[in-house]
């Protein structure tokens, strides 16, 4: 088989890379290791960005996101025995949207399946070759059949544990990480929101975070530690603990039910530099990770596909490759950005030391940005991303 682009990962990023280039007449292949049920199914995040809001009307699959999406213009940071608002529409005039991942991605696949796209899942044995070179491949194996894919760029959008920076050798490549001692336990259920929008909670006991996927079905969240078993929490010692952390008015209006979901996400920093070798370039999950505290995994996915998509253009349009061989820099300015504040609001929010000092430390970095103006602005900006311009 040949193409122009050979995408591997069939997530978010992977399908609006496809569903993109498509549109622009530049032929594409989207290789998945997993059935399309089980990546539907994947429950992930879902803050956008006005960015990425922008992004997925451009690849024409916003009419659902906007009829049932929730634009947020603030959030809650509650601590002590405060409940400060952050007027992100004030602020800066701009917004988020809430719309999750998961209906992203069935309406990503949608539109490739109705616009013709070549996505094949159930692919074993993914490889890549020769991406160093003008002529890169991908084999994998399909009903005991292999198969290979030849293409001019590969794009990596095939997360953490994928097989593309897998296979960048070793002394190309810097990882750097922060593990944190702590995780998200996390369940889905169909219950009205506590509030509006979301509420971070500052506790003594640790972070906690309501948040929503509708007005019916809410997702709700509670530090653990890193290494906790989801098995351990039935469902009324979650709704017990979460209570515990809320603001006691908020704790009050909680409506509980039985989980949908249920499961443990690890905590870490993580960015892999450079972004590109060769003509295989890393987006998404497979080239930086960050805490979900700041609501920017999705988003910098976003981003990193629509510089790719950008550089493709080009280079097919017009022949300029000055894109593509700015692609890794120009990524990593947004990454590092993102990462800078995704660790500092997990490190004000979460209780990640039992030292004293440490955690009136943390009421007081709390109390000045969420009483001065220009702390409010801070957190709005970075929130919003306005400053990833």
């Amino acid at each position: 088989m040949r193409t122009q682009v050979g995408i591997i990962g069939a997530g978010p990023s992977g399908l609006l890379l496809s569903q993109l280039l498509s549109l622009r007449g530049i032929d594409n292949v989207v290789i998945e290791k997993q059935s399309r049920d089980y990546v539907e199914a994947r429950i992930r995040a879902g803050v956008l960005e006005s960015g990425t809001v922008d992004l997925l009307e451009e690849a024409g699959v916003g009419a659902r996101m906007h009829r049932e999406g929730l634009v947020h213009g603030g959030f809650s940071v509650a601590f002590g025995r405060r409940c400060e608002r952050i007027d992100m529409a004030g602020l800066t005039g701009d917004s988020v949207m809430i719309y999750g991942q998961t209906e992203i991605t069935k309406d990503l696949f949608e539109a490739r399946q109705e616009g013709g796209g070549r996505i094949i899942c159930e692919a074993a044995d993914v490889q890549v070759h020769d991406f160093d070179s003008a002529m890169p491949s991908i084999t994998y194996a399909k009903d005991g059949q292999a198969h290979t894919v030849r293409c001019d760029i590969i794009a990596g959008c095939d997360g953490y544990h994928g097989v593309c920076r897998a296979s960048v050798p070793r002394d190309a490549l810097d990882e750097i990480e922060k593990v944190y001692p702590a995780g998200w336990l996390g369940v889905l259920s169909e219950t009205p929101p506590v509030d509006d929008e979301l509420i971070y909670v500052h506790n003594d006991r640790g972070f906690a975070l309501c948040s929503m996927r509708s007005t019916s079905r809410s997702r709700y969240y509670i530090q653990c530690t890193a290494d906790d078993n989801v098995d351990a929490w039935s469902d009324d010692r979650f709704w017990d603990e979460l209570k515990y952390r809320l603001p006691e008015d908020k704790a009050d209006n909680l409506l509980t039910g039985p989980s949908i979901e249920k499961s443990i996400a690890p905590l870490r920093s993580f960015v892999a530099e450079p972004m590109r070798f060769g003509q295989l370039f890393l987006a998404g999950d497979a080239a930086h990770i960050v805490p979900p505290t700041g609501a920017k995994g999705l988003n910098l996915a976003a981003r990193d596909v629509r510089n790719l998509w950008q550089a493709c253009c080009a280079f097919y349009e017009e022949n300029d490759t000055s894109l593509l061989d700015a692609y890794s820099s120009n990524c990593l300015k947004h990454v590092w950005r993102a990462e800078r504040f995704s660790w500092w609001f997990t490190s004000i929010t979460h209780k990640l030391s039992d030292a004293p000092f440490d955690r009136s430390l943390q009421l007081a970095e709390l109390d000045y940005y969420t009483s001065s103006d220009a702390g409010r602005m801070t957190i709005a900006e970075n929130y919003v991303g306005n400053l990833d311009t």
